[in-house]
């Protein structure tokens, strides 16, 4: 391990940080050259570290290319730019400006006391309707985790159009067999890889990687379990509401019903810029970044998945459901009110889920979820995120792998939204254990709640077994079981118990089987 003193005669590359490092911060020595981090309470981290060349000029749509070595020691002591996209005003899971195209950096924290043995190593995927996020927010610092003996990983990677778009223009002049359009899922690839031949040098285990994220976050942990290109880079899998039923949509040709090819939706982007019939591939990539943000692209919801042919192949639920995933131990879980706001009306990429409903289905999920109130408070989480978590789970433990499902269920007292249940991303200060970035006040039964996720975590990470001594036994999912089970964390604490709401999911369950296309709807 090449860890040592800070020499304070050295000159240090990129600075902005305005605590310049004290003699003796430490120093990793990696493939690309040397890094200076900082040390703080028994942790060590170093930020800003690039994983990929800088996606800009003609690398823009490109797959990320490798890192150019630096001669000096390079500062490591404050994060970098967030990639672009649109800003949204108090959103927790995104770190300071500036942004930049110039944004494919990660950030390690590691204890400052290194075991003998190499420590499990967590990697984070925000979330963010891969639209924005980034893994600079002070929400994910990675300080409390590695306390407990576990070295962690967060990532930046391209959004939106820069993450995931393709033009006819730009796969004219493509190299023949280069990936295409999934540049976001390129990126953490690429950093998975730099974990792998990197992570040793901070005292973690390139053995014993565990991927874990939220949303947008957990979707592409999914897909990393489908990938080609991901296998072997990783060992366990964490899927924080990560849908798991959405549509694959081609590269090219037509779409799952009949909805445009990624390809033909960039033209149609593009065809509203103004810039000629046929731009060229250098017109593209001399666009300022800015006027590819309006309007907002949606990759959240309905079809966003992007079926490219090399580094996704095919959908997430047909993979899991012929046991094509990769064969590691997997929690995946939900919170318990996580759309609670979206009506199954509303115009959104959410409210087209029950657009296939049949009258008699009608009448049988509104008696499911108590009326139409109940039906339009839930149904939309149910379709998106909870069925999708048991199915994706049941079908992960019929083919012989270690599944765990958990419900999320706390609620701060000081949490202002209505307090029906746990609202979407609100677990992600408790997972990290670092509430002081949570939204609105937290006490002393969220702490408590924050020590038990964080201690299932990062058991999980170590062994690919949640459970330990003196904690509640989490039981694993097991499809022959009557009733099946899950782990709740709840103001009281973590409670193992039949999963809730079964009968609501178990119609979901149906109604996405039998449907391919829209045929009615509900209206009450």
């Amino acid at each position: 391990m090449l860890i040592a003193s800070f020499v304070a005669t050295v000159t240090l590359l990129m600075s902005p940080n305005p605590s310049p490092p004290a003699a003796d911060s430490p120093v990793v020595c990696i493939a690309q050259g040397q890094l200076v981090g900082r040390r703080d309470d028994g942790v060590e981290s170093f930020k800003a570290i690039p994983y990929a060349a800088p996606p800009v000029g003609p690398l823009r749509w490109r797959p990320p290319q490798p890192v150019a070595l630096w001669r000096q020691p390079r500062d490591a002591g404050s994060v970098g730019p967030i990639c672009v996209q649109p800003i949204v005003p108090g959103d927790t899971g995104v770190g300071p400006l500036p942004m930049s195209e110039d944004c494919l950096t990660l950030n390690v924290w590691t204890p400052e006391s290194k075991i003998a043995t190499p420590a499990p190593v967590m990697v984070w995927i925000h979330g963010g309707a891969f639209s924005n996020g980034s893994g600079t927010a002070a929400l994910y610092d990675g300080t409390a985790l590695a306390r407990r003996d576990g070295v962690v990983v967060t990532l930046n990677y391209r959004l939106g159009r820069l993450g995931f778009f393709d033009h006819p223009a730009l796969a004219t002049g493509r190299p023949a067999g280069e990936a295409a359009a999934n540049y976001g899922m390129m990126d953490i690839v690429a950093a998975l890889k730099w974990v792998r031949d990197n992570i040793a040098a901070f005292g973690g285990d390139p053995g014993n990687v565990t991927v874990f994220g939220e949303s947008a976050g957990g979707a592409a942990v999914t897909r990393l379990m489908v990938s080609p290109v991901a296998q072997g880079l990783f060992h366990r899998a964490v899927v924080q509401s990560g849908l798991g039923r959405e549509e694959g949509v081609p590269l090219d040709g037509p779409g799952p019903r009949e909805s445009l090819s990624i390809r033909e939706r960039g033209r149609a982007f593009v065809d509203g810029l103004g810039l000629g019939t046929e731009p060229s591939a250098q017109t593209l990539r001399d666009l300022d970044a800015q006027a590819l943000l309006t309007p907002a692209a949606s990759y959240f919801g309905g079809d966003l998945l992007v079926i490219d042919g090399t580094i996704i192949t095919e959908d997430v639920v047909t993979a899991f459901a012929a046991g094509r995933q990769a064969k590691i131990p997997l929690i995946i879980g939900t919170n318990s009110a996580e759309l609670w706001w979206v009506n199954p009306r509303d115009a959104t990429p959410y409210g087209v889920l029950d657009d296939a409903l049949s009258a008699d289905e009608c009448v049988a999920f509104e008696r499911a979820y108590g009326g139409v109130e109940g039906y339009n408070a839930s149904v939309v989480s149910d379709l998106a995120f909870n069925e999708p978590a048991r199915h994706l789970a049941r079908l992960h433990a019929r083919a012989g792998n270690p599944a765990f499902l958990y419900r999320f269920d706390v609620v701060a007292e000081a949490m202002p939204e209505p307090h029906a249940g746990a609202t979407h991303a609100s677990e992600r200060a408790y997972v990290f254990d670092n509430l002081t970035a949570s939204s609105w006040s937290t006490g002393a039964r969220d702490q408590a709640a924050a020590d038990a996720m964080a201690g299932y975590w990062t058991r999980f990470a170590r062994a690919g077994d949640p459970n330990g001594v003196g904690a509640p036994e989490w039981p694993a999912m097991a499809p022959s079981a009557t009733p099946e089970r899950l782990m709740e964390f709840t103001n009281d604490g973590p409670v193992a118990k039949a999963i809730p709401f079964a009968d609501r999911l178990d119609l979901v369950e149906a109604y996405r089987t039998r449907t391919t296309s829209p045929v009615g709807g509900c209206v009450p």
